[in-house]
């Protein structure tokens, strides 16, 4: 989307040896669209998580500090943070940016001297670490998504070097698209839509007063020497934090020179992991040889203590007391309540439009679900061809309405795949403010219901024909209806069970599970009137109990199954004996058997099960909707 009269602050996070960015950037325009860069101090960050350790019985809940005391300054310019592996660099960029979950967070930033607006998520784009583009549009599509206007996206395709490739689709898992790299470079366009695709690009961006903050690992020196500040973390603490020109001279001035040729930034690692030719040295002038994880610690120690006694430490509290006192806004806002620039239905128009367009574009999804009901039409039809009026047929209707009712449900296990693929889609667009939970669900269902319809149109015109059901127009259209009210039923269960997982493994379980528990309530497998009152109330939760009863009011009422002197017998042996037809061997009306099943079957007992679906329905809609727009994935 369009983002302009905003502050505009490029954040990336590892970037990798190579110099691809890998994760996450903001920026802004002022009313004149030229790019102004904004100086972001932070101020006593602590950053804590709760660790759960122990059996289910005794759980033991310990608190982890991620960040302690972190303060400093980034201006305009190429500011970068190093650190080991678990330093907290990722965390730490997290909170620049308004990621991070509240919980557990102290301290205080703050943009040119005022604290963030609560939407300053929707204010910034954010390159993830992983590609968050969608493999079935093209590199223009993809980027036309973040902006409506097509000369900058022309021009940011020319800018990312992605001429040749602006017209080809990105590439799935099922199809090969642009390279790795092509992808990365989308990848970064689609967050900044103003960006340049490398680093030594961004170097260029910082130069025009961008202010560029990313998160970097063990960078190749070409890329070290293009930074303007240097911020070293270790195990959440701050080891420096000035000038990247100064730091070899900080380093050697506390007793860590670094020998000639060698990659400052690998030195930085070297010395906070004790491996440098300082360290060593006293390792071995040292008569008291200690462990490796103590010498390490003390080491780390030592770094920070000489920080805090350093120059660079005393002028940038100085600087930061300043900002303090000449802050714009002294109440700094509660909560991170985010705001959008577009319309609800401005939204849903470009979500659904792109939501469709992947549906389409993915043949697995569309073509394979078409496909597989044409076949499962078939081979049912063909199994319970033509079936007649006697006997034989009222177990052969009950076998086909069941399998058609008990495939409608099975076969929606494929909707758990939407939110669960691209949940890191989701995440990343939506805490980017591009669009609202609700947009992005609708799109999903409106998507979603499309196909389900046509699938099982398709596949109820295919099995009704084939069977030989009951030849009345409004009895398939009440058919159709059935079939298709199931499966948004199954589809909605499936849904508020998969939305708050992350493996479509395990929400396949789950389904599969409560799938098998409904079947068994459905009504053929055990007699509903028989069973007993304490578990009675589980078949009212049974999707297809609702959708096999509508079907056999629909399809059993005024059939007969019986000649007619064996009707004219059953009934003399009722008046005289008071038997009914069951007794005698014999059920000669449809209306007998679905007195036998205990189904009531009025005109009301037929709606009554489509109402109950429909209710059904949207109660699973709304548990979907509260898990997705609750889930918590602040990275």
């Amino acid at each position: 989307m369009e983002r302009v009269n905003h502050v505009n602050i490029a954040m990336i996070e590892d970037v990798g040896t190579n110099g691809i960015a890998r994760s996450k950037v903001v920026l802004a325009m002022d009313q004149n669209k030229q790019p102004i860069g904004s100086t972001v101090s932070f101020h006593n960050i602590h950053y804590k998580v709760q660790l759960k350790s122990g059996s289910l019985c005794k759980r033991k809940t310990s608190p982890r500090e991620i960040l302690v005391d972190l303060n400093g300054i980034m201006r305009p310019g190429l500011n970068a943070i190093l650190g080991p592996t678990g330093s907290g660099k990722s965390s730490f960029l997290d909170i620049l940016a308004a990621r991070k979950d509240p919980s557990g967070l102290s301290g205080e930033v703050l943009i040119d001297g005022a604290p963030q607006p609560p939407n300053f998520k929707c204010l910034s784009g954010y390159v993830v670490q992983d590609d968050v583009v969608m493999g079935t549009l093209t590199v223009r599509e993809n980027l036309r998504f973040s902006s409506e206007k097509e000369a900058r996206v022309n021009h940011l395709i020319q800018e990312l070097g992605l001429t040749k490739v602006a017209d080809c689709k990105v590439g799935t898992q099922m199809t090969r698209g642009i390279s790795g790299g092509e992808r990365k470079r989308t990848n970064i366009g689609l967050d900044a839509s103003t960006a340049n695709s490398v680093l030594l690009l961004l170097k260029r961006m910082a130069g025009h007063g961008r202010t560029i903050i990313m998160s970097i690992h063990q960078p190749r020196y070409s890329i070290y020497r293009l930074f303007d500040t240097l911020t070293l973390l270790v195990s959440g603490k701050m080891v420096y934090h000035g000038p990247a020109s100064n730091a070899l001279d900080y380093f050697a001035n506390i007793g860590f020179p670094c020998e000639p040729h060698n990659n400052p930034a690998d030195f930085f690692l070297d010395v906070i992991n004790g491996d440098s030719t300082a360290t060593t040295m006293t390792k071995m002038l040292d008569v008291d040889f200690e462990e490796p994880g103590s010498s390490r610690q003390s080491i780390e120690e030592r770094l920070v203590e000489e920080f805090r006694n350093s120059s660079y430490f005393s002028d940038t509290r100085a600087e930061l007391e300043h900002i303090v006192q000449d802050k714009e806004c002294t109440l700094c806002p509660k909560s991170r309540t985010i705001t959008y620039n577009s319309s609800f239905f401005h939204q849903l128009h470009w979500v659904l439009k792109r939501t469709f367009q992947n549906l389409m574009l993915s043949p697995q999804i569309s073509v394979a679900q078409v496909g597989v009901h044409i076949f499962l039409g078939l081979v049912v039809g063909a199994i319970f061809f033509g079936v007649k009026d006697d006997q034989s047929g009222i177990q052969n209707r009950m076998g086909a309405l069941f399998f058609i009712t008990t495939n409608q449900c099975f076969s929606t296990v494929s909707a758990a795949e939407l939110f669960i693929i691209e949940r890191k889609l989701f995440v990343h667009e939506y805490i980017s403010g591009y669009y609202r939970v609700s947009v992005y669900f609708l799109s999903k269902i409106l998507s979603d219901i499309t196909l389900r319809t046509i699938t099982s149109i398709i596949f109820s015109c295919i099995v009704y024909f084939l069977i030989g059901l009951k030849s009345s127009a409004a009895a398939f259209l009440v058919f159709t209806l059935t079939v298709t009210l199931v499966a948004y039923t199954a589809t909605a269960m499936t849904m508020a069970i998969s939305a708050d997982k992350s493996v479509v493994a395990l929400a396949n379980i789950f389904m599969t599970i409560t799938f098998v528990f409904m079947m068994i309530f459905s009504g053929l497998l055990v007699n509903l009137p028989s069973i007993m009152d304490w578990l009675a109330w589980l078949k009212y939760l049974s999707i297809p109990r609702y959708g096999l009863a509508a079907l056999k009011i629909n399809e059993f009422v005024d059939l007969k199954f019986c000649e007619e002197s064996v009707m004219r017998n059953t009934t003399f042996m009722i008046t005289e004996t008071n038997c009914s037809m069951s007794t005698a061997g014999l059920t000669c009306t449809g209306e007998q058997y679905l007195d036998y099943l205990g189904i009531e079957y009025t005109t009301w007992g037929l709606w009554e099960n489509h109402v109950a679906l429909i209710i059904m329905t949207f109660i699973f809609l709304i548990i979907a909707y509260l898990k997705l727009r609750y889930i918590k994935k602040f990275t």
